[in-house]
């Protein structure tokens, strides 16, 4: 084919690209726009899709909890904005879960994963069935016995309640993945380190944890985003704000009929920064793990 005559599809592959970037991106660029207005420029005709105005306020009301002095007649919907307001500690609650739980995700995980990758043991094929098997199980078939179990354990309302369930959840997918993903990697490097004198648990630290550091990465993304965004559980197992993450918030936010729409556009942004900025720093790692581990 000639240059000529393939411009026709470049063009159109360059216009599908563009259409389904702005319908991937556009609920996005719109709430950014809008957490930058007002409620009251929200409803003007036609609407403002780059505000006239923009303004910091309402990151500023959610962040100190203060309401500046140009919200004066402005928003309506005081249940809403307590509900917006609620919003930072319930960050940190999220932030303190998905970290616990991507860790104990990678200690667990990849010792069991480099366990079944490398040795040859009784009972091993029906033990990893039985633990990939109940990756299968729906959450909501097992909330409400999980919600009774946690409340005899006097667990409910706490950081450990949600920390507990989202690991057994995470933590087969995560086993999983490490093991294919050991699996590819060449055995005579450990072997030789065995030969050298080091101790099986010696050779996972030394050698094939800074080997498989890409795998590694994907690994704790997906536990933490997973853990972080997790909605059923958490609404489950929390009563107050001691314990409430960010998913609890955000919904409570948006079923409120009297919501201020401007405000709870700034709350889902604050919300998306920890996952985005995570994505961004192990953007490459997380990458390679993927390609690594299911690319061959």
């Amino acid at each position: 084919m000639t240059a000529r005559s393939t411009l026709p599809l470049q063009a159109a592959t360059l216009g599908v690209g563009i259409i389904l970037a702005l319908f991937l991106l556009g609920p996005i660029l719109w709430m950014v726009s809008s957490s930058f207005q007002f409620d009251s420029d929200l409803f003007t005709v036609p609407p403002q899709l780059i505000p006239r105005q923009p303004t910091l306020d309402n990151y500023r009301y959610i962040l100190t909890r203060e309401a500046p002095a140009s919200y004066s007649g402005q928003i309506t919907g005081r249940r809403a904005s307590g509900e917006a307001l609620s919003l930072v500690p319930a960050l940190k609650n999220s932030f303190i879960v998905a970290t616990v739980v991507t860790l104990f995700n990678l200690l667990f995980s990849t010792l069991a994963a480099y366990t079944y990758a490398r040795l040859r043991f009784r009972g091993r094929d029906l033990t990893y069935a039985f633990i990939l098997t109940s990756r299968l199980i729906p959450a909501i078939s097992v909330a409400i016995p999980i919600s009774v179990l946690i409340t005899r354990l006097k667990l409910l309302d706490t950081h450990w309640a949600l920390i507990t369930v989202y690991v057994a959840f995470t933590l087969p997918f995560t086993m999983w993945f490490l093991m294919k993903y050991f699996a590819f990697l060449p055995p005579e490097i450990e072997e030789a380190a065995l030969i050298d004198g080091c101790t099986r648990f010696g050779a996972l630290r030394r050698v094939v944890a800074p080997m498989a550091a890409p795998g590694l990465a994907a690994a704790a993304a997906f536990a933490f985003m997973g853990a972080y965004s997790e909605f059923l559980f958490a609404l489950f197992l929390t009563r107050t704000m001691a314990a409430k993450t960010v998913p609890v918030i955000l919904v409570a936010t948006a079923i409120n009929h009297d919501v201020s729409f401007a405000l709870s556009f700034a709350a889902l942004i604050v919300a998306m920064i920890p996952a985005m900025a995570f994505a961004l720093i192990f953007r490459s790692y997380i990458t390679r793990g993927f390609v690594s581990a299911f690319g061959r």
